[in-house]
């Protein structure tokens, strides 16, 4: 469905997000048509060079899919006051990022006419083109009205990404799982880390580097099938 025409693309959100998914996306094809300015322009420019940085208001007029990537506590804000401002246009694809919310934060855009579209990619972003190689490993979780879920789909496909439906209902325990998954991971090797660095270890994560990796990859082999017998 997507393939049979490009589509022009507006990100609202330069933080490490929107800038890859846009690349991303652009690299399937589709015309990247603008980005609103954010947390870091220069990075933003590099991973989206020469493309637009305009106001909120004309990035949704130039484009056909408005991805937007911003904070979880601004989402709501953000796509409520666009609407009082009739920025949504009927048939427009509304495209955000975040673990946390399906498509009903996207409502206001869908009662204007927008189709919502929830896609997360299941990385930790690093807003750089490092990303777009994390992306083809990756899976997305994807939540959409029946009718466009196939569009949702095909759009995490583009971007690299293999999809997994999750239902509306669902999304805030997939993004406690997602929360729990990155913060005690980071939590845990910065534990370690500093240990490590208090009895003289100079370059601690070079050092767990391989520990980790691996560990991590037998607990997801034993996680994907439990009846896997352990390897001591």
């Amino acid at each position: 469905m997507i393939r049979a025409g490009r589509l022009g693309i507006g990100v609202i959100g330069a933080g490490r997000v929107g800038p890859v998914i846009g690349a991303a996306l652009a690299g399937a094809g589709h015309a990247v048509t603008g980005i609103t300015s954010g947390s870091d322009d220069e990075r933003a420019a590099a991973v989206l060079p020469g493309v637009p940085v305009l106001d909120a208001l004309e990035v949704i007029r130039r484009s056909e899919l408005v991805i937007i990537a911003v904070p979880h506590d601004e989402l709501p804000g953000l796509v409520s006051g666009i609407a009082e401002l009739d920025g949504w246009q009927i048939g427009q694809l509304v495209l955000h990022t975040d673990a946390g919310y399906g498509t009903d934060v996207l409502r206001p855009a869908a009662e204007r006419g927008a189709i919502p579209l929830a896609v997360h990619p299941a990385i930790s972003f690093t807003g750089t083109t490092i990303d777009l190689r994390q992306l083809q490993a990756a899976f997305a979780a994807v939540t959409a009205p029946a009718a466009v879920l196939p569009i949702a789909q095909a759009l995490a496909v583009e971007m690299g990404c293999e999809p997994v439906v999750i239902a509306e209902q669902d999304r805030a325990v997939y993004a406690e799982a997602i929360a729990t998954a990155s913060e005690f991971s980071r939590g845990i090797v910065q534990q370690a880390t500093g240990l490590l660095r208090g009895v003289g270890v100079e370059n601690p994560g070079g050092y767990l580097s391989a520990l980790v990796g691996s560990t991590v990859e037998q607990a997801l082999r034993e996680a994907s099938d439990p009846a896997e017998p352990p390897l001591f």
